[in-house]
């Protein structure tokens, strides 16, 4: 019989809690383990969620573990028995489970009912998920879900079996997990191989003469998939410490989309600060590359990327000094994020810097802001550096950035990165 399902709290020890454990839920359980016959339990991985914990503490935690078991719930309203339960793991993990109750005979609801369930779950967090965990996460975080089935063996306890299965489940939820890291790193891997990754171009423009001035090239991974934004393709990297090879791929891109390159203008160029010990990248290699695609050093701007930090920099100044004297420039990208911090800009003395969105969006109407862009253009200014806006969302932004004397700006508004040419 289909219905709305029992909560543990109706007959479990502590009624007052809306959130039952499945310590809290265990005597309802044995009891109902040992009129059924058969139990099976869905376990919901939600570990992910410690991130919440050690950023914003437990209570946020078990406010979004709680959102989701709700969701859960809501799910299951017309899908489980009246018997079945919903309920979150052990004290400290972030854990919901689903406990069936059933009869020797129904090996047909775990073939497909079972699965198909833990799918609609899946459905239901892509949809509703950034609701469930806002504001902690963007998106929906990951979730790996694993099951197990036991008949009622009277000469073990119930709860004996009941955490066997529990186990069995969440060792299940781990082989789900790394079967998946596998396939995907399989997948990235190939991806690399087959040097599926483009760039696009966006205008860095003249505040003042409101001329493009550069553009820089941004990678994207295959259109329609999962990884064609650079946060998941950059973040899929690292997950398989693949991040070197990608900025291979990504650099050789950038260069390789730039043929026919507008004349008189710069190419702003991501780069890794580990990528100058790239043999590839060395400079005399780096030169002939260039040539390949008409381009000469002094049209490059190698923009040093947040994503890594600087071990030594000593030794990046010495190598950085061989580049500078061919022609090549360099810019500090995400100053004022909280990436790039002082010591980078003060050690690099970068050619550009450029401002983080952050402090760029909303400056027309913010004293604060403008008063922040003043402060970093008169020690760009000290430096001899020249200061590009990013995140310009609109004329009364750029129209600021003039006001204030900074050089460049860069955003949407003045059009979303596109290719140089037809792919």
């Amino acid at each position: 019989m289909h219905g709305t399902m029992a909560s543990a709290t109706e007959s479990g020890p502590n009624p007052s809690k809306s959130l039952p454990d499945i310590g809290e839920a265990a005597g309802l359980v044995a009891e109902r383990f040992d009129h059924s016959g058969v139990l099976a339990v869905m376990l919901l991985d939600a570990s992910v969620l410690h991130t919440i914990e050690r950023r914003h503490g437990d209570v946020p935690r078990y406010q979004a573990l709680a959102s989701l078991a709700e969701l859960v719930q809501e799910v299951g309203q017309e899908r489980l028995d009246v018997n079945d339960l919903v309920v979150t793991g052990e004290v400290g993990r972030s854990e919901v489970l689903v406990l069936f109750f059933r009869e020797v005979g129904s090996a047909a609801f775990f073939r497909t009912e079972m699965p198909s369930f833990a799918q609609s779950v899946k459905r239901a967090l892509h949809q509703r998920g950034g609701r469930v965990f806002y504001p902690y996460f963007r998106g929906v975080p990951r979730l790996w879900a694993g099951s197990s089935v036991a008949i009622r063996n009277p000469k073990l306890a119930a709860n004996t079996q009941l955490r066997r299965l529990i186990e069995e489940a969440r060792a299940d939820a781990e082989w789900s997990r790394q079967n998946e890291k596998r396939e995907q790193r399989r997948l990235f891997t190939e991806l690399l191989l087959d040097r599926r990754v483009h760039s696009v171009y966006e205008p860095i423009v003249d505040v003042h003469t409101r001329t493009v001035f550069g553009y820089e090239a941004l990678a994207r991974g295959p259109e329609g998939t999962d990884l064609h934004a650079p946060v998941a393709l950059f973040g899929a990297a690292e997950d398989y410490d693949l991040v070197y090879e990608l900025d291979c791929l990504c650099r050789q891109s950038g260069l390789g989309g730039a043929i026919d390159f507008p004349a008189e203008t710069k190419l702003f160029l991501n780069v890794l600060p580990t990528t100058i010990h790239d043999p590839n990248f060395q400079p005399d290699l780096l030169v002939r590359t260039l040539e390949e695609c008409q381009l000469s050093p002094s049209d490059v701007v190698f923009e040093i990327s947040e994503q890594e930090s600087i071990d030594s920099f000593v030794h990046f100044r010495e190598l950085s000094d061989q580049y500078r004297r061919l022609g090549f420039q360099f810019a500090l990208d995400d100053t004022g994020s909280g990436y790039a911090g002082f010591e980078e800009l003060i050690e690099l003395q970068p050619e550009f810097i450029k401002i983080d969105r952050s402090v760029v969006s909303g400056v027309d109407e913010d004293p604060v802001r403008q008063d922040v862009l003043a402060a970093l253009l008169a020690l760009a200014e000290k430096m001899g550096s020249r200061m590009i806006g990013e995140g310009l969302d609109t004329l009364e932004e750029l129209a600021m950035l003039g006001e204030l004397g900074i050089h460049f700006g860069q955003g949407w508004l003045f059009g979303h990165p596109t290719p140089l040419r037809p792919r």
